[in-house]
């Protein structure tokens, strides 16, 4: 079984490097988050394939409230005999923008070294081929399987998820038994962090910086509060969690935009923050935390009116009952491919998964990639993948799922 179906991902691995390098020159940058012509062109590819894709297009209201331009979910079902597990494959088609300091073109999909450059090489479009590939190969394969598989492509974990797999789950359009999503080929993840975002916004009053009595500076109210948030790192740092791969939580402040002129007092501040969570805290005692650190910190500055605005709750990932058998198969598999062994971890990261664990959905995180993301130079400048990591992240998805789908004498 496993010869036959190394045998068909080799035969085809040509293909499927022409695959990814054709997803990797269409941008799907997030923001602005314009993903549909890349799932558009992503199902063409597809159906060529011999595959039916569903297109699910999320409403364009919808899609704005989130901030972003054109959300196109895809699915893909392929149904082997009755009964059996139905098991998804998730991957997200959107991308941060490719920044600066490139040595490749983000959008060359060029090949040195037998390395893939281009921004979602790795993370995640990489799975996108990881993933078809493993299932072309087990649908021409003839084996006696029982069950379903389900591709599901989706453009919205930048933003959080809640258009992609968030969407497809709330709209009953998928409901799988098992998950296999994105990740990276020397691990199985099986936990992640969860993540609050907020935006807090310091409303002073801008004057003349030649009379700055005559106004209140919303930034000096701002220095106060970063360093709070700052030291408050030095209590997170305390609290460890138990997971492999997984420290302590974190708070960092990403975005600052305030002030209009060198010569005015700025009357108005926005932060905009990020509180790592470890699997291991209770998500609203964290933002209850956060937001008590924040009032206490800007009360005492006069003149100051203060916002607080949660932009994002995410919840951590934990692994589920039922998972076990799942993440078994994929590390003995990927022992024998890889000729190590495979652990499983936690990563600070946190993904799309939880949305599928939160309805009890059984999951893991495995896919093409190197041992770390920052191996791979993921969301940074010449992101890339190692082709040889493609091409046996394939066999080990595809022998996992052909083992979990076997048919069983007597069933």
């Amino acid at each position: 079984m496993s010869a036959d179906l190394d045998n068909q991902i080799a035969e085809r691995f040509d293909d499927q490097v022409r695959f990814l390098q054709q997803l990797v020159r269409i941008p799907t940058d997030t923001p602005p988050g314009n993903n549909a012509p890349h799932a558009d062109r992503t199902a063409e590819l597809l159906t060529e394939l011999g595959f039916t894709v569903e297109k699910h297009v999320v409403p364009t209201p919808v899609v704005k409230r989130g901030g972003m331009e054109s959300v196109t979910n895809l699915v893909v079902r392929h149904r082997f005999g009755t009964y059996g597990p139905k098991i998804a494959l998730n991957a997200h088609g959107d991308v941060v923008p490719p920044g600066e300091g490139w040595t490749h073109d983000p959008y060359g999909a060029e090949i040195v070294d037998g390395k893939l450059y281009g921004r979602a090489s790795a993370v995640s479009k990489s799975d996108f081929a990881t993933y078809t590939f493993a299932l072309l190969a087990l649908k021409n394969s003839g084996l006696p399987l029982r069950g379903a598989v389900e591709l599901h492509f989706t453009y919205d974990e930048e933003f959080g998820g809640e258009l992609g797999p968030g969407w497809l789950l709330r709209e009953g359009i998928v409901r799988p038994d098992l998950l296999i999503a994105a990740g990276f080929s020397y691990q199985v993840v099986t936990a992640h962090n969860g993540c609050l975002q907020m935006e807090v916004t310091l409303h002073g009053l801008a004057s003349h910086a030649a009379y700055p009595d005559t106004g209140v500076d919303a930034l000096q109210a701002a220095n106060k509060l970063l360093t709070a948030l700052y030291a408050h790192n030095d209590v997170l740092k305390t609290r460890r969690s138990e997971v492999p791969g997984i420290t302590h939580p974190y708070l960092n402040v990403g975005r600052i935009e305030g002030g209009s002129n060198t010569n005015v007092v700025p009357g108005k501040v926005v932060l905009k923050l990020d509180r790592r969570m470890i699997p291991e805290e209770n998500p609203a005692e964290v933002e209850a935390e956060v937001r008590a650190l924040i009032e206490s910190t800007v009360a005492p500055c006069a003149g100051i009116r203060l916002e607080i605005k949660r932009l994002l709750l995410a919840n951590s990932m934990k692994p589920l009952p039922g998972a076990e058998r799942l993440i078994a198969t994929l590390q003995k598999h990927g022992e024998e491919v890889f000729g190590e062994p495979i652990p499983t971890s936690g990563t600070p990261l946190y993904t799309d998964v939880r949305l599928y664990t939160a309805q009890g959905i059984p999951a893991a995180i495995y896919g093409a990639g190197p041992r770390t993301v920052l191996e791979s130079n993921a969301k940074r400048a010449d992101e890339h993948l190692v082709l040889d990591d493609l091409r046996r992240a394939t066999q080990v998805v595809a022998r996992t799922l052909a083992e979990l789908l076997e048919r069983r004498s007597g069933a």
